[in-house]
């Protein structure tokens, strides 16, 4: 579930990228160098290449450091702004619903679908008071 998110603890279905940072050397044939701001001096600043990312300038694929505070832990308070839409899946035996969550470090486009009972536990001032869960 959602609360304290780590950089590089995001899970495989949702990417999010922090920067751009430019490039200061190559270190090697498969690493580099950024340059980080002094926000993030605790992170150690040299990268393989398969964790970067292209810069192409798409707005929504970036995550500012400006609108979250980033704790000396190198985490973040990953908080539920808005339920955007609510949907119930059968499977065999069961019913399980879902809830569509717009999360404060990501754009609309970026909401996920999380399990109803458990946003209903952490989250329960998103939900309406004649609300009942499926």
């Amino acid at each position: 579930m959602k609360g304290v998110m780590k950089f590089g603890k995001k899970g495989k279905l949702s990417p999010r990228y922090v920067g751009p940072y430019r490039i200061l050397k190559r270190i090697g044939i498969v690493a580099y160098d950024l340059e980080f701001p002094a926000d993030l001096a605790a992170v150690y600043p040299v990268f393989h290449i398969s964790l970067l990312k292209k810069c192409v300038g798409d707005p929504a694929s970036v995550v500012s450091l400006e609108t979250m505070a980033v704790k000396d832990s190198l985490s973040y308070d990953d908080v539920a702004v808005e339920i955007l839409d609510r949907q119930v899946r059968r499977l065999r035996n069961k019913k399980v619903a879902s809830t569509k969550v717009w999360w404060s470090s990501q754009s609309v486009e970026g909401a996920t679908w999380e399990a109803e009972v458990a946003m209903k536990t952490k989250y329960s001032h998103l939900f309406p008071s004649d609300f009942t869960p499926a």
